[in-house]
């Protein structure tokens, strides 16, 4: 098994060989097909978080070195463990990553993508950046119909991470949501939000490239996030203030301009994990009756409506840039820069 594993965090990727493992239990050996490259991978081959201010969170315990990232993985089974049931040699299948203990009661209540005790792939176990993965368990895999592995690989983060996200805010009263970020989540989250939701989407980013992009997959108008004026003009279109502005960077400019744009009682989702810091004036929580809560990853449960939506023809797709196996240092780089559109999907 040929695997691109950091051996101590923040060094280069490097070609590590090993034997194939043998699935236990109800382990499935799964043969890669395809790994998406998320922004999280950066964060965990970095081992911490910008907190702002200065302040770091350390995230460099919990996983073996040498360690191999990525955690949307689309692979075909191609051995099980003695007590595997739910699938079959040859299936072609989505891995839900986001795999819990378990035994605690977030796993019980079905949110296992929370557990503190998490073994999610490619973030505490050994990913996806690889030819072969183990799955725990065929509950993990996900049938995606007709569209491709490179595609259907990225409804396993950014897909699921943008579903929930929208699903938080579909209920709200209100005609325009603002999506701040036009990459891989912001992107999939716009492409949810027309799926499930009536709403105009304005997508907000500083490249116009990623505006470009948001156009193609249907954004109903797009501000650059440059323009001093970018709230003014995201009032003006949304006659007043979004019900919701769902920031799928999760920088302070981000999310400040997030809380800017809101009407009365409107929602300010954080999704993405780039870092910094928040300043909040207290009053206008009550005053604007504001809410603002985070939407981490999606559940299990969450998973299996996304994918019943992209086998039904319902999701509309993003871009995909397709790079080999081997290029997977140089797409952390190109990840940590910012100098992607879409998702970049790594194959063996």
């Amino acid at each position: 098994m040929k695997s691109y594993q950091f051996r101590d965090y923040g060094q280069p990727l490097e070609a590590i060989e090993a034997p194939t493992p043998e699935p236990a239990g109800s382990e499935l050996l799964m043969r890669v097909d395809a790994c998406g490259a998320c922004h999280s991978d950066v964060h965990v081959w970095e081992g911490e978080y910008d907190m702002g201010g200065g302040r770091k969170l350390d995230v460099r315990t919990g996983r073996d070195l040498p360690f191999t990232l990525g955690h949307e993985i689309v692979g075909e089974v191609i051995a099980m463990g003695p007590d595997a049931e739910g699938a079959a040699i040859g299936d072609q299948r989505v891995i839900f990553p986001w795999i819990g203990c378990g035994a605690c009661e977030t796993c019980e209540l079905g949110k296992e993508h929370l557990c503190l005790k998490t073994r999610a792939l490619g973030t505490f176990v050994q990913g996806g950046y690889s030819d072969h993965v183990i799955v725990p368990h065929a509950r993990y895999l996900f049938d995606y119909g007709d569209v491709g592995a490179e595609l259907a690989c990225t409804y396993a983060c950014s897909g699921v991470t943008a579903f929930s996200a929208i699903r938080k805010v579909v209920d709200l009263r209100g005609t325009h949501i603002v999506i701040l970020g036009a990459g891989g989540v912001g992107l999939s989250a716009l492409r949810m939000a027309k799926a499930l939701t009536d709403f105009e989407v304005i997508v907000v980013d500083v490249r116009q490239d990623a505006l470009d992009a948001a156009t193609e997959a249907g954004a109903d108008h797009v501000v650059d996030a440059s323009d001093q004026n970018a709230h003014r003009q995201i009032k003006s279109l949304s006659n007043g203030g979004v019900c919701a502005a769902i920031d799928c960077v999760g920088a302070a400019a981000t999310a400040k301009l997030g809380m800017r744009c809101l009407a009365m009682s409107g929602v300010l989702v954080v999704v993405g994990l780039f870092g910094g810091s928040l300043e909040v004036s207290l009053p206008l929580l009550p005053l604007k009756n504001m809410t603002i809560r985070g939407s981490f990853l999606g559940s299990l449960a969450e998973m299996g409506e996304l994918m019943s939506l992209v086998r039904a023809g319902q999701i509309g797709t993003i871009p995909v840039e397709t790079r080999a196996l081997a290029e997977a240092q140089q797409t952390l780089d190109d990840l940590a820069a910012g100098t992607l559109v879409g998702r970049v999907v790594l194959t063996p």
